[in-house]
């Protein structure tokens, strides 16, 4: 069971596969953003459908590029055989 996992998420032979199910399970997150109703909302956005969604997967590309952008300029990364 595990050896067939590790093997679809290693092998490149399910790579189109794989990217099926991320698109449906992304598709099926902002349908069920957009299924559930709203009637007591804090802030405006809140209602917005798919705004949670849209905010989680922005805010994670934020804070990739963020974290790359410190380590790369300021001097945290070092190279590979910086203790050598």
């Amino acid at each position: 069971m595990i050896a067939r996992l590790v093997n679809f998420f290693g092998d490149d032979r399910y790579k189109r596969l794989r990217w099926r199910l991320l698109l449906l399970v992304l598709f099926l997150i902002v349908l069920a953003d957009v299924l559930v109703p709203r009637p007591h909302v804090e802030h405006v956005w809140d209602a917005i459908p798919g705004w949670s969604a849209a905010f989680g997967f922005i805010s994670c590309v934020a804070i990739i590029f963020i974290s790359k952008f410190i380590g790369h300029s300021c001097g945290i990364m070092r190279d590979e055989d910086y203790y050598d």
